[in-house]
């Protein structure tokens, strides 16, 4: 490529990754916002996650389509080729993370609009900010191309697990001993499942991110591998962490 070529593509590349991380700040907020609502019912926080929601369908829609424009104009080599791919999948993730933000938000919505009293009171709020802190430090291990951090936020997708079981643990234990609660209960599980599928998103971005810096697809190889290959030793697997066992 001719040096003009070059500093276009750069710019094109740049601009990616900018806006991606702008869309992910807006993913960011609308989390925020619709664990806020959960115990308040605050129906503008609501509404400001429903309008969020579609700026986030106008970000995916528009990097798809620069993505597109960078392949069909230029020829990038290896290490850009991994990083559109790797935005191209993470902008899936990250769009998913949106619409599990709304469903909370139009749960809630549901919750308060049928006036229903029986709600249990089950803390959410620490798996809340648990997935909060693994998008928010995707966010910078892709800003920072640091697949260190990347590592770590597939490590606390298991401790977000743990906390998803535990809240389904004494929802259930709700629903047997007070009846009363159990629609405004279930509803509390599609919200606790909702936060720990953002977990699996944010892991899966996360393991993007390793890609993207080292060439290294580490699904389904196990934490520890996804580790040592951020780290980038270059030990041969071991039989626990193998394709399909989770070290």
């Amino acid at each position: 490529m001719t040096e003009h070529t070059n500093k276009q593509f750069d710019a094109d590349l740049e601009s990616v990754r900018s806006q991606f991380l702008q869309m992910g700040g807006v993913v960011e907020a609308m989390i925020q916002e619709s664990v806020a609502a959960v115990p308040t019912g605050d129906l503008d926080l609501v509404e400001k996650v429903r309008e969020r929601e579609k700026q986030v369908n106008r970000h995916e829609v528009e990097i798809d389509e620069r993505i597109s424009l960078i392949l069909a104009r230029h020829q990038p080599t290896a290490i850009d080729l991994r990083t559109l791919l790797a935005v191209s999948k993470m902008l899936t993730d990250m769009e998913r993370c949106g619409d599990e933000a709304e469903k909370i938000a139009n749960t809630v919505r549901r919750m308060y609009d049928t006036e229903q009293r029986h709600i249990p009171v089950i803390e959410l709020r620490h798996m809340a900010d648990s997935v909060g802190r693994m998008l928010h430090n995707v966010l910078d291990a892709f800003a920072r191309l640091d697949p260190i951090q990347a590592a770590q936020v597939v490590r606390s997708d298991k401790e977000v697990d743990r906390e998803w079981k535990g809240a389904l643990r004494n929802l259930i234990t709700y629903m047997m001993e007070d009846p009363r609660t159990i629609s405004r209960a279930i509803d509390m599980v599609f919200i606790a499942r909702a936060l720990e599928r953002i977990g699996d998103h944010a892991k899966n971005m996360a393991e993007r991110v390793i890609y993207m810096v080292k060439g290294a697809d580490v699904r389904h190889t196990g934490v520890k591998n996804a580790e040592r290959q951020a780290r980038g030793d270059e030990d041969t697997p071991s039989s626990e962490q193998r394709p399909g066992v989770d070290a």
